[in-house]
């Protein structure tokens, strides 16, 4: 492939003597990376299940493999129930590194698509809160998407500049994740149109941005907090430079050092390039517990992991740590003026409508009497969920959240559906947060039958009386969670033993 001769120039004078080894792993290969869902199910039922027989373990994750490009795991009815996400293997890294455990309010400020949010929902496990960010309108459409995908029931969406965010999550999250846009040098072997435009990504431009934005994940993060910072990129400007520079003005912070392991390199304080001297010997010394991937070294592509902890005695701010309900006639009138003088868009009459209708019919009693006949949620999993109506749609949010008041929300919790003329209408995102025994009535094939193929390209059904399970008394007719191999893909809806496909059409198999 070809290379920007100025690119090139640079790592020959960083690299040295690993130069040519560099220069050759452009001519390997690629590798190929699938991450298993710990919402869906083990890494161990996977493999059990998986027609896929050539995996290799990645060595820094214990739940992602290596597979062979010609599996097509893109194409199997497995990838349309959330049990996997396919990721290049190095960028599974950062999320790895920032010990996510249950109960944490996480971060991630630069989410989109949504690799490494997924990944910290399983750690999350459901248990605690995940904000993923992306400061793009056009990119949060496909977060959202592979978010509901993976059955994330504790997230909320949001498009905002991290500058926004900082005012309502001020010393919020227990970990931070910054993921940042960067010239993409590390991925030129993945995408060479990277490589094309890599002047056009100005080093410089990057490393403004990726300043300001640790800047304000500073003043998110909670005392005694983690940060991960991380690029795909080798430029030393957009690496060590920025992290010498966050440690020079942000004393309360230091790096937590990390283990050179499984081909890993350190970080090159010898490499920075403002002036060197101007830094602590102490910042410059601990830059080497950093982390480089490179291509050469590991089958992955090239990445940098900077892990940073707040000191446990950093200064708190007040923080109202509440959530609101909007089901009675006067919250949600004024969350709808709080949309109106947020986004100022156009259609604010048709809004007013649509709330207006939603106050009428009691959508909190149109839920209530949907749940009771079509869901089988536990009293704990009602509990861990606070009903938030936006408009005539509901959204079950984690608790404990600050007001979202004045954000651009793109989903506001785990989106159930909507009432619509006096009835409530299931989600997507609904059908794929449950579990085969969280639906009253369910039907479930095995991938690779006719149903689930005819299914997934969105045709109608007929069901054998053998074929449907209820779960407990109740109509036989209604909603019918649609499973492949015991996971969800989607609602059908039973009448008789005809079941009309409700699988949302950008869902479905061309």
């Amino acid at each position: 492939m070809k290379l920007p001769s100025k690119f090139l120039e640079k790592m020959k004078a960083l690299l040295r003597n690993e130069y040519e080894a560099f220069l050759a792993s452009y001519e390997a290969p690629r590798v190929f990376g699938i991450r298993v869902n710990p919402l869906k199910l083990s890494p161990a039922e996977w493999r059990a299940l998986t027609p896929m027989n050539k995996l290799r373990e990645i060595p820094w994750t214990d739940s992602g493999f290596y597979y062979e490009e010609g599996d097509r795991p893109g194409k199997h009815p497995h990838y349309h129930a959330g049990l996997y996400y396919i990721q290049e293997p190095s960028a599974m890294l950062p999320v790895e590194l920032l010990d996510v455990r249950p109960g944490h309010r996480v971060l991630d400020l630069c989410a989109a698509p949504g690799g490494k949010s997924t990944q910290i929902a399983g750690k999350l496990l459901g248990d605690g809160v995940l904000v993923a960010n992306d400061n793009a309108a056009e990119r949060t459409k496909a977060l959202a998407k592979n978010i509901e995908l993976a059955g994330v029931r504790n997230a909320v969406i949001t498009n905002e500049e991290p500058s926004a965010l900082k005012s309502v999550f001020s010393q919020y999250f227990d970990r931070i994740l910054v993921d940042a846009p960067c010239s993409g040098e590390g991925m030129f072997r993945k995408e060479e149109s990277m490589a094309a435009s890599w002047e056009k990504h100005s080093v410089e431009v990057c490393s403004t941005m990726q300043r300001t934005i640790l800047e304000d994940a500073a003043v998110m993060l909670a005392p005694g907090g983690l940060l991960v910072y991380s690029t795909c990129t080798f430029s030393p400007e957009e690496n060590e430079d920025q992290i010498a520079v966050f440690l020079s003005e942000h004393p309360e912070f230091h790096i937590e050092p990390m283990q050179q392991r499984h081909g890993l390199d350190s970080g090159h304080p010898e490499w920075l390039t403002e002036a060197g001297e101007k830094f602590e010997k102490r910042i410059r010394n601990s830059l080497r517990g950093t982390v480089r991937v490179w291509p050469h070294r590991v089958e992955g592509e090239g990445h940098y992991v900077a892990v940073l902890r707040k000191e446990a005695g950093a200064a708190v701010s007040a923080l109202k740590n509440e959530s609101w309900n909007a089901s009675s006639e006067d919250a949600m009138l004024k969350m709808e003026q709080r949309q109106v003088d947020s986004r100022k868009k156009k259609g604010n009459k048709r809004v007013r409508e649509v709330v207006k209708q939603a106050v009428a019919s009691n959508p909190d009693l149109i839920w209530k009497a949907f749940a009771e006949e079509n869901l089988k949620l536990s009293v704990d999993m009602a509990k861990a969920s606070v009903p938030i109506w936006y408009g005539s749609k509901l959204f079950l949010q984690p608790p404990g959240l600050p007001p979202l008041d004045g954000l651009r929300v793109n989903r506001a919790g785990w989106y159930a559906g909507e009432a619509r003329n006096g009835r409530f209408v299931p989600s997507q995102a609904l059908a794929m947060g449950l579990k085969l025994d969280e639906a009253s009535r369910t039907v479930n094939w095995r991938s690779g039958t006719e149903e689930i193929d005819r299914y997934l390209r969105g045709e109608t059904l007929f069901v054998k009386e053998s074929e449907l399970r209820t779960n407990g008394e109740g109509k036989p007719n209604g909603y019918v969670l649609v499973c492949v191999d015991g996971f969800p893909l989607g609602w059908g809806k039973l009448a008789g033993d005809m079941l009309k496909n409700e699988l949302s059409t950008g869902w479905r198999r061309l």
